[in-house]
Formats: C-alpha cells, structure tokens, sequence
C-alpha cells in the first residue's frame, strides 16, 4: 500500500477485510448521515453488494465510508472491505475527510442522460428507490413536462428583463444563466 505507481502517484494496492468493530469512526468528521440516509446506503448495498470499500488509515480509523460502516453495522454485517491509506500525512488524512466529501457534490449531472437512465430503469421494473432520489426528483425525471401548481414560478422575478440571473428549475432541477422573462426549462414553460 502507499506505493507509487509509475506515475509518481500514490495509490492504493489492495482491498481487505476488516471487522467492524475493528474501525473506529473520525471523531471530527463534519459530514452527517440521518438515519434515513444510512437506511438508503444499507438498501443498496443489499442490492449491489458492499461495491465501495471504506477508507481507513493504519491506526483502524475511517478516512472515508463513516455512512457505509452505520449502514454495515444496521446489516449486522461482521466484516467490510477497506483500503488502507497509510502513505497519507495526518494533515492529509484530516483535509481527506472533508475533501472526499465535498468533491463528490461539486459533480453534475447530464439531465439528458439521467432522464433516459431512469426511464430505462423503470421499464426494466427497477426499484427506483434504491437510486436515493426522493418522490419529487423522480417525478420529475420521469415525467420533466408536469410540473405541480405549487413549484411554478407566477411570474418571472420583478427585475429589468434585461438583466441576466440564475435560475433552477423547480420541477427538474434544471440551471441556467439568462434573462428572467425567459425559461430555460420545458418544465417551467407547461
């Protein structure tokens, strides 16, 4: 483990399994799991199996997985796979915890490609649960022309219509930059 690759780059080499009461969640972790949070990541590893092991360092401390390891223990799982990441400082592991969380909610989605993926999945009968979206996103990713009365803009923000803004889309999530007399979405325009 810690090696580097002929890359220059540290990287991980294997993935083993450790006891769960051999890890020891970071005490300083700023990132929370509600109950309903954890219930999700424990369905779908009872549907996918335990896919993304949790990140420990070589004194049996989680790095990364803290929802994981709450989600293994309600499974009564004994044993998770777990990737030791000891070429790191502990100011590398500390900045780690936060950093693994918060690059993963700076990523996008292709609404496009969601919409089609989602779709497929519900033809082929998929529990659509399991993908962790709510009753709402569902709704509309499946259906992005409904909107509901309640989540419809009355009227464009009183502003120069001149005036570029953001905008998002209530129905769909859909985000664009432009004049707020214009819709950027086909949900907003029903």
């Amino acid at each position: 483990m810690g090696m580097k690759s002929n890359t220059g780059l540290s990287m991980a080499k294997r993935i083993e399994l450790w006891s769960v009461d051999r890890l020891m969640p970071y005490e300083r972790n700023a990132r929370t799991h509600s109950p309903e949070q954890v219930a999700q990541i424990a369905a779908s590893i009872s549907e996918f199996g335990f896919v993304n092991p949790i990140l420990v360092d070589s004194g049996d401390g989680v790095i990364a997985g803290h929802g994981r390891l709450a989600a293994a223990k309600d499974l009564g799982l004994n044993e998770v796979p777990v990737v030791v990441l000891d070429h790191l400082t502990p100011t590398q592991r500390k900045a780690y915890v936060i950093a693994d969380n918060k690059l993963a909610l700076n990523a996008d989605w292709d609404m496009n490609l969601l919409q089609q993926e989602v779709a497929g999945l519900q033809l082929q009968e998929f529990d659509l649960d399991l993908l962790g979206f709510d009753e709402k996103e569902l709704a509309g990713l499946l259906d992005p022309e409904r909107i509901d009365a309640e989540q419809a803009p009355e009227e464009p923000e009183d502003v120069d219509g001149n005036v570029e803004t953001d905008h998002r889309c209530p129905s769909c999530g859909y985000e664009w930059i432009g004049k707020t007399t214009a819709y950027g979405c086909t949900a907003a325009m029903a």
